[in-house]
């Protein structure tokens, strides 16, 4: 974490009562600006959702999240910018996504079609940079969030 990030969360704690450390210091997305977009996505409660290949989670010491984890989500250049609280987890293949979790992952038009568009070429993308081949039966997973805590919206600016 860096010492921004740091002061963030320690302010979190302090604010809310809950103690030790972010389950994640992460962005959404692979690039500043799909990562500020997101964040924005999430800051209006319209992206209650994320999805990530499975094998992100399996180098040693490394786990899934799961239900009450807390994350700190920054945006494309790494500025603290919210904390989201983990509310469910499934471990599926990628062929298994539905409609459903499309919208509650709220990016664009939200309907399955664009999800699918959308996250295949993320994922071919990340297996590309990876050296693996991108597979729709690889295992993900599909975690749901709600947003736990903001600053003041002034401070933001």
């Amino acid at each position: 974490m860096t010492p921004e990030q740091r002061a963030f969360w320690d302010r979190f704690c302090a604010e809310t009562g809950h103690s030790g450390e972010p389950f994640d210091v992460d962005q959404f997305g692979d690039s500043e600006a799909m990562a500020d977009e997101l964040l924005e996505l999430v800051l209006i409660g319209q992206k209650q959702a994320t999805c990530a290949l499975a094998r992100w989670y399996e180098p040693p010491g490394a786990r899934y999240p799961k239900a009450g984890d807390y994350s700190l989500i920054v945006d494309g250049r790494g500025k603290p910018a919210c904390v989201i609280r983990t509310t469910s987890v499934e471990v599926k293949p990628v062929r298994e996504a539905d409609a459903q979790f499309a919208w509650d992952e709220g990016e664009g038009d939200r309907s399955f079609e664009y999800w699918w568009r959308e996250h295949i070429a993320y994922w071919t993308r990340e297996a590309k940079r990876e050296g693996f081949e991108f597979a729709e039966d690889l295992p993900a997973c599909f975690e749901r969030f709600e947003l736990a805590w903001v600053p003041d919206q002034a401070e933001r600016a």
